[in-house]
């Protein structure tokens, strides 16, 4: 006997059922032959294009906010020379991925959501299915893989120009010192920061590029409906990127230990 939820129950969890179909019939396309080489590359540079200096004008407050918040606190507990170490290791680990997927899905995630969006009112995503031509394999795949690879390489660039941030915030703003600010960060960071950071960037990409795409391919209502999926895709990338960011944190505490002094 199948189980009936009530509506009130049923009517928010049909849109999640369905972006989680939609996210699987994605993943399981991605080893699909033949593959959109050309329309990647493409789409990457689209999305290096848009995003790299606004992450990079992100992190360099993000590192200086960090730098200042935690070298106070750090000042009254008498333990200013670990602000290197708290500051970079909350740049590399939280500050660079998130602040990275934030531009990757609010420039390219909704130039995504409109382009496909435009494309459905217009009838070409339907021409596409005529001809016998997967409108997901054809265009949301490459889509999906660009903004996940680009946010792999925006977070390097992102963690450094973090990094570099602070350090000289703490130095010339706060009188700290160069040599316990690196020495603080070399005794406490460890490598696997730096990979759960290039993790987490790239599947904030893949969720990202996959709530887009979702939008986009089911706007209705003319160009109205795109613009109003374009704003929900947004909204609905941010929420899940920071659900799926404190997932993984979680996890990685649990895995990797803290390295001590």
């Amino acid at each position: 006997m199948a189980l009936s939820l009530p509506a009130p129950v049923r009517r928010p969890l049909e849109p999640v059922g369905r972006l989680f179909a939609f996210a699987l019939e994605v993943l399981s396309a991605l080893f699909r032959r033949p593959f959109q080489w050309r329309e990647l590359s493409d789409q990457a540079w689209f999305v290096t294009r848009v995003s790299l200096l606004p992450t990079m004008a992100i992190t360099v407050p993000f590192g200086a906010v960090l730098s200042l918040q935690i070298g106070s606190l750090f000042n009254q507990l008498g333990a200013t020379s670990f602000t290197g170490a708290a500051a970079v290791t909350g740049i590399v680990q939280q500050a660079a991925p998130v602040a990275t997927v934030v531009v990757v899905a609010g420039a390219a995630g909704t130039a995504v959501a409109a382009d496909l969006g435009s494309r459905k009112i217009r009838e070409e995503l339907d021409a596409l299915e005529v001809l016998g031509i997967s409108p997901i394999q054809r265009l949301v795949v490459p889509r999906v893989l660009a903004m996940a690879i680009v946010a792999v390489l925006l977070n390097a660039v992102a963690t450094a120009v973090g990094t570099g941030g602070a350090y000289a915030f703490n130095v010339l703003v706060q009188g700290g010192s160069p040599g316990a600010y690196v020495h603080a960060f070399t005794a406490l960071a460890q490598l696997p920061d730096l990979w759960v950071g290039e993790i987490k960037a790239f599947v904030f990409g893949i969720v990202a590029g996959i709530v887009a795409a979702y939008q986009g391919l089911h706007a209705k209502g003319g160009p109205q409906g795109v613009g109003d999926g374009v704003n929900t895709s947004v909204v609905v990338s941010f929420v899940l990127l920071f659900i799926v960011n404190t997932v993984i944190t979680a996890v990685y505490f649990q895995i990797v230990p803290p390295k001590g002094l």
